[in-house]
């Protein structure tokens, strides 16, 4: 049973996007605080009414773990 949700964190057009990498959650922000708000939010509304067994995992409140993209600039 997992108890760390990932998300993968890019910057594209100067917005931040975060995309789940084991769940289908996905967010966006104009800023990394707001971003990681939204990420809390959309973390709660996905458990919410949800038994957190059947989606593999120990908890509805999971903790979570950012991984941000840094682009390779030529």
């Amino acid at each position: 049973m997992k108890s760390i949700i990932q998300f993968k964190i890019s910057n594209i057009d100067g917005v931040y996007v975060a995309e789940g990498v084991d769940v289908a959650i996905v967010t966006d922000a104009q800023s990394f605080d707001v971003l990681v708000q939204n990420i809390r939010e959309a973390v709660t509304l996905h458990f919410e009414d949800e038994d957190p067994s059947i989606m593999d995992f120990m908890t509805k409140q999971p903790s979570i773990l950012l991984n941000y993209e840094i682009p390779q600039y030529a």
